[in-house]
């Protein structure tokens, strides 16, 4: 074999190495445990939700997704931590789009850009919300609740998981929307927040489901109101915000994956498929109702345009409602 035929030889099978790698890689992947990002105290709706769907994937692919909680600075603590992580798929985040959106639309440094940073996987599930209150607050329906705040301005406390979290951007969105003042008490996550109102050492907050549920059928919390534009299959009987006069009034959320940018396109392709098939599994399924998530499982591309769409919504509230945080 002549030199030239020989390194001829060796380019073609060099580029044929390069036109299988990508499903060899994808095939490969995972060879080992992928760790899991929520940058979010533990035991909220995003939490809970993504738990559920991330131990239906790793029971499907016999490999263990490890969930590694990192709360702090309402999220930015864990976001940018993921958005320095090794890009290879064994270091993937779970999101609501308080910190993939809210965040980084209302704060002028975040430390991390959704659109650069991260790649998204898919948006699992929307989280519906609930204006909860201690038995022992007056008001029992969101009309009364005005109407107090009206006479007792700035007088009453609301608990959130932190500055920009779901429960202080859903609040705030109520007071713009009605004219009243509520003093804001953030805590460092929405389980604090959400205990001391059990404990009535404060008296109010909207959080996700499925947190109250329990306490709201036992009598333990009392329920104001829905924040989405329907009502909740939950609890069917208890009207919206909006249908209690607060018109147009809609707030809810999402919990998603997404990954480090320049994570591998046959790595976003799989996990994406393994998110779907495992949201989609009708035991999961039924465990997400049940507690009043509903499934939305779309694409890479689809969950894209979401995200896009959110930082422009979000950045025109902070202008509108002047939330800046």
């Amino acid at each position: 074999m002549t030199f030239t035929r020989r390194h001829a030889l060796q380019a073609t099978l060099a580029a044929g190495a390069l036109a299988a790698a990508p499903g060899a890689f994808a095939q490969a992947y995972p060879g080992r445990p992928v760790r899991v990002i929520i940058p979010l105290a533990p035991a909220g709706a995003s939490d809970v939700a993504l738990r559920l769907v991330l131990d239906e994937m790793g029971r499907d692919l016999g490999q263990a997704f490890v969930v590694e909680n990192q709360p702090g600075a309402s999220g930015l603590v864990g976001m940018r931590s993921g958005a320095r992580a090794v890009p290879d798929g064994y270091t993937i985040l779970g999101v609501n789009d308080s910190i993939l959106t809210m965040l980084p639309a209302m704060k002028d440094d975040a430390g991390y850009d959704p659109l650069v940073d991260f790649v998204p996987i898919t948006q699992l599930v929307k989280i519906n919300f609930a204006l909860i209150a201690h038995p022992s607050f007056a008001p029992s329906n969101v009309k009364e609740l005005i109407a107090l705040a009206k006479e007792r301005p700035g007088a009453i406390d609301y608990g959130s998981g932190g500055p920009g979290s779901p429960q202080h951007v859903a609040m705030e969105l109520l007071k713009h929307a009605t004219g009243i003042k509520l003093n804001h008490v953030p805590y460092r996550g929405v389980a604090q927040a959400f205990n001391d109102v059990v404990g009535g050492h404060i008296p109010l907050m909207i959080t996700g489901l499925p947190a109250p549920n329990d306490l709201i059928a036992t009598g333990k919390l009392k329920l104001l109101g829905i924040t989405s534009a329907t009502r909740s299959a939950v609890f069917p009987n208890q009207p919206t915000v909006s249908e209690q006069g607060v018109a147009g009034y809609d707030f809810t959320t999402y919990a998603g994956l997404v990954t480090p940018a320049k994570t591998p396109a046959p790595i976003i392709d799989q996990l994406n498929k393994l998110a779907l098939k495992a949201v989609q599994a009708p035991a999961v399924q039924k465990k997400l109702s049940d507690m009043g998530f509903d499934v939305i499982a779309n694409s890479s591309v689809d969950f894209s345009a979401v995200i896009k769409d959110g930082l422009a919504k979000y950045s025109n509230l902070s202008k509108v409602a002047n939330i800046r945080l």
